[in-house]
């Protein structure tokens, strides 16, 4: 049996072999030393303390059942947003499949505000939906 003090020191070959044993799964790959490591560690725990609890394999159990996540809050089909940016104003359009902005449905408000910005930002921050839209 592998012992938590030991994962630190593993090198790479040992880390695999050790996920391999553990999961009896091969490491997905791009998987960090660093992940391996964090994930041995997790799973190691886990199992020497008695498992996961009920009410946690209850909630991970109906993950699928949940259905769809829900769109931004308080966003209905046939809501508009409007954003000034660099002189421009944008206009989005809530849809039963999306955001409809320049002509296409997009799936979320971030994909749209780091297309009008070119950087990465919150959908929901840009378009002020939080109180705290940027200039």
């Amino acid at each position: 049996m592998i012992r938590i003090a030991d994962v630190e020191t593993m090198d790479r070959a040992a880390l695999i072999a050790a996920w391999t044993g553990v999961f009896s799964t091969p490491v997905p790959k791009g998987l960090s030393q660093t992940f391996l490591r964090r994930f041995l560690a997790t799973e190691l725990q886990t199992r020497s303390s008695g498992g996961l609890l009920a009410r946690v394999r209850k909630i991970l159990s109906q993950e699928g059942v949940r259905g769809p996540r829900p769109k931004t809050a308080g966003l209905e089909p046939g809501s508009r947003l409007l954003r000034e940016w660099n002189g421009a104003t944008h206009v989005v359009d809530v849809t039963e499949d999306g955001f409809r902005w320049d002509g296409q449905t997009w799936q979320s408000l971030s994909a749209i505000a780091r297309a009008i910005t070119g950087a990465h930002w919150s959908g929901p921050r840009f378009f002020g939906l939080n109180g705290k839209a940027g200039s």
